[in-house]
């Protein structure tokens, strides 16, 4: 059984959550955020990279929590 991890929140940082779980790369990049491998991603929490890209930080936050829970199953 895996252990349960700390949802993702607004003020995670992008980095720690590439680096914990790789899959949400591909949710930052279905939401149009190239973030992983960015200079800033080890100072930007989920919410400041979501206004920079404009995109709404819910939306953005459901996605990447579901795809931790996929990740975790």
């Amino acid at each position: 059984m895996t252990q349960p991890k700390e949802p993702i929140t607004a003020e995670s940082l992008v980095q720690q959550v590439v680096e914990e779980c790789p899959q949400t790369i591909l949710v930052f990049a279905r939401h149009g955020m190239s973030c992983a491998g960015c200079y800033i991603a080890p100072f930007h929490t989920v919410a400041d990279s979501a206004r920079e890209h404009h995109q709404g930080v819910e939306p953005l936050l459901v996605d990447l929590n579901q795809a931790l829970e996929a990740a975790l199953a």
